[in-house]
């Protein structure tokens, strides 16, 4: 049996180093360059080629996040269980993967070939050992610097808003960009574009100011910087994320308090700025409501404001936990699975809770989401 096991092995190792070529990737190892394995070809051709190989696993997968680092996802390499897991099928992205927190600490993250060496690990796992091999987006935070625990720790956002300058922002995301690239991550959440303009917020720190104009334009210098090193920026949280009732952040999240024009003239004003000036690649949808509609689940504001009015061709990821909300905390719908459905349905691209993806899956199932909207 021994022999047989090693000439298995030796084949399945071929096989994987024969999908390498000279400039393409046989991604969906069938031995032949397909349009979306084509550097050459346009994006929209890659996409819809793509697209139209896919099944619907493969497309719900690529509608969540797994968290990284011993938390979700519980293995720090991976392993022959893989193959029996979610994520068989692909996923879109993992989460602060090897950056020294959740279990592993810094037993990934340090020396810093470790990080490096763990996300290799796990893309060629991606590419290699799923169908389709569609590569992962490896995220993470990025609004102090890059969330790693080796990495240059800048002042907080609401330190960096206190110097009006323009061009310190500038080199704060250049080097932010510069440690993400050499760390290996691809998607960086970063600048937050909420105001502050209620102290009781727990998040105030987290702001660069009080000033719409202010939160605009040093947040179009952070994504202008990380977005010019070939990372993508993913602002956040859209939208009336800062002024919950009471400036209660914990166990509230909902319901906050200013009117209509004030809603569009200063907590939307800094993601307006940014959507139409910078372009960013992706921006994160909040857990709050707005005038009791969730925001996460809200086609007004996904798709009518922020693709509408605002232009943004990019992706929708929700911060942690939001599609679930809108069952627990907004009892807008009976259960999960219709709050996913709403959520995808009105512009989400993406859902992140820190537990295992298979709502998503399971909107389809049910029939609570349209195929085409998953196309």
């Amino acid at each position: 049996m021994k022999p047989l096991l090693i000439l298995s092995l030796m084949a399945i190792s071929a096989q994987a180093q024969n999908i390498y070529h000279e400039g393409w990737i046989d991604f969906n190892k069938n031995g032949v360059k397909d349009v979306y394995e084509d550097p050459t070809a346009t994006i929209e051709e890659r996409v819809n080629d793509l697209l139209s190989q896919m099944n619907m696993e493969e497309k719900t997968c690529q509608l969540v996040t797994l968290y990284g680092s011993g938390r979700v996802l519980e293995d720090s390499v991976p392993t022959e269980r893989w193959k029996n897991e979610v994520w068989k099928d692909g996923v879109a992205n993992i989460d602060e993967q090897a950056n020294g927190l959740g279990s592993f600490g810094a037993a990934l993250s340090y020396p810093y070939g470790h990080s490096v060496d763990n996300r290799q690990k796990i893309q060629r796992w991606f590419v290699e050992e799923t169908r389709l091999g569609i590569p992962v987006d490896f995220t993470n935070e990025g609004i102090r610097g890059i969330c790693h625990d080796r990495a240059t720790m800048m002042p907080a956002q609401c330190g960096q808003g206190a110097t009006w300058d323009k061009n310190l922002i500038s080199k704060i995301a250049e080097v932010t960009a510069a440690e993400a690239k050499a760390l290996g991550y691809t998607n960086v959440y970063s600048p937050i574009l909420d105001i502050a303009q209620d102290p009781r917020w727990g998040r105030c720190v987290e702001s660069y100011g009080e000033d719409p104009y202010l939160v605009g334009m040093l947040g179009k210098e952070m994504v202008k910087g990380l977005q010019a090193q070939g990372l993508a920026a993913t602002p956040k949280h859209f939208a009336v994320y800062s002024i919950p009732v009471g400036g209660r952040d914990a166990g509230t999240r909902t319901d906050p308090h200013v009117a209509p024009r004030e809603m569009r003239t200063l907590y939307l004003e800094p993601f307006r700025r940014v959507m139409t000036e910078t372009h960013p690649m992706g921006v994160m949808s909040s857990y709050n409501d707005y005038d009791g509609e969730p925001i996460t689940g809200s086609y007004h504001f996904l798709t009518e404001i922020l693709r509408g009015e605002f232009g943004f061709d990019g992706y929708v990821v929700s911060d942690s936990e939001a599609v679930e909300y809108l069952c627990t905390k907004h009892a807008v719908v009976p259960d999960s699975v219709e709050g996913a459905a709403l959520c995808i349905n009105a512009g989400l691209n993406v859902r992140t809770n820190f537990t295992p993806p298979g709502k998503i899956r399971d909107t389809s199932a049910r029939g609570c989401t349209p195929w085409t909207n998953l196309i």
